[in-house]
């Protein structure tokens, strides 16, 4: 393994405590996460593929914010 990809493991699997303006761009992403989740809801039916499309808002949310989390690297 090299440096860079040790140092990347180490910055993946480390809690990062929100600082400067990171709480307000969480919220951003959590708020048209959200927003994106509820028109879903109400225009697909109840199905497999609803679920699945929720869980990949869910994903994209939770890998939006550990790109902020985690500096873009």
């Amino acid at each position: 393994m090299t440096n860079e990809e040790s140092a990347q493991l180490d910055n993946w699997f480390t809690y990062h405590s929100p600082a400067g303006d990171q709480i307000a761009r969480y919220a951003a992403i959590r708020e048209a996460a959200i927003a994106f989740a509820v028109v879903v809801v109400e225009n697909c039916v109840s199905s497999a593929d609803r679920t699945s499309a929720l869980r990949k808002i869910r994903e994209a949310t939770m890998t939006a914010n550990a790109s902020i989390a985690c500096g873009g690297k």
